[in-house]
């Protein structure tokens, strides 16, 4: 399927009041930004953690299942792929090392106002971990 055709395009920023975190602190704030790239979308992540540490991340993915490299300090992994499930769904897997540390499933709102990311995998640890990450159109 198409990335223009994609109803997650656009510029996100997280409502830390809607959201829910199962094993870190909320993050100060997260904003994302989904980008039509031909037949891909190119994702990038700014965010700030609870701590005050800084994350700046980006991959550009296809629509196919291929992992792709992710460039920056993403404590998800160093590669991701990305599916289409439905025209407001999709699903994100992230690797580190070749293992799967975290599935995302990204859902937009009817009204396209609102974007969920149900996070789930497991920490460095290997505690399992996720979240429910709701963002709002900017």
């Amino acid at each position: 399927m198409l990335a223009q055709g994609n109803s997650s395009v656009g510029s996100w920023e997280l409502n830390v009041a809607k959201s829910k975190f199962s094993a870190d602190p909320a993050p100060k704030s997260v904003s994302l930004k989904i980008e039509v790239a031909g037949m891909a979308a190119t994702t990038t992540v700014d965010a700030v953690a609870a701590d005050g540490a800084t994350q700046h991340w980006t991959y550009t993915a296809a629509y196919d299942g291929v992992d792709v490299p992710v460039t920056g300090n993403n404590q998800y992994g160093d590669m991701a792929s990305r599916k289409r499930i439905s025209g407001t769904t999709t699903e994100t897997t992230f690797k580190k090392a070749g293992k799967t540390t975290f599935v995302n499933t990204v859902v937009v709102s009817a009204d396209s106002k609102m974007l969920t990311v149900t996070s789930k995998g497991a920490d460095a640890e290997g505690a399992a971990a996720g979240s429910v990450m709701v963002y709002d159109r900017q």
